[in-house]
């Protein structure tokens, strides 16, 4: 006997963007929080719509370049000036002209890591599988449909209610997805 399977959820599918983007409007304002849309292109309105708000991204992009620099600042002052230092023609041993190449190139370099590791993190990728994979047809999300996904984690998810929500918002077809 096979254990249950667990519902991840159910998906509605839309033949066009404009339908989805009012469905998605109108499943956040019913109080759904847990859903995402998957669409062949962006459509502008839509993360507004899911409820998303500002990317952490360019945050984590600042502090990361700060930090380099800093890093890289402190570095270069350290080996020059306070652990090795070298009298050569009378410069002096904090010289900071000299520092500025290598704190600018760590600055890039601490920022665009902390993009790619940012990034990965608040799209929680990689994701090999996802339970959506499953669901036939959803190969389509990448050419001509667009879909709708209620997850069941979300406080307000029943299933029948749920369905027939979504089959109300004018879905062409609703599925469930198992885990």
């Amino acid at each position: 006997m096979k254990a249950a399977q667990r519902s991840h959820g159910l998906v509605a599918t839309f033949a066009d963007s404009e339908r989805l983007l009012e469905a998605a409007r109108r499943t956040y304002d019913a109080g759904y929080r847990h859903i995402d849309a998957f669409t062949p292109l962006p459509i502008e309105g839509l993360p507004e719509a899911l409820g998303f708000g500002k990317a952490p991204v360019p945050l984590h992009v600042l502090v990361g370049g700060i930090t380099g620099a800093a890093t890289g600042y402190v570095m270069q002052w350290w080996a020059m000036a306070a652990d090795y230092p070298l009298n050569t023609g009378g410069r002096p041993f904090h010289s900071w002209p000299a520092f500025v190449p290598i704190t600018f190139e760590l600055t890039i370099l601490a920022g665009a890591l902390a993009a790619v590791v940012s990034l990965l993190v608040s799209t929680r990728l990689p994701r090999p599988h996802h339970p959506l994979f499953n669901v036939p047809g959803f190969e389509r999300a990448s050419t001509d449909r667009f879909f709708l996904c209620v997850e069941s984690r979300d406080p307000k998810y029943e299933g029948a209610s749920v369905r027939a929500f979504l089959e109300q918002l004018g879905a062409d077809r609703v599925e469930e997805v198992s885990s």
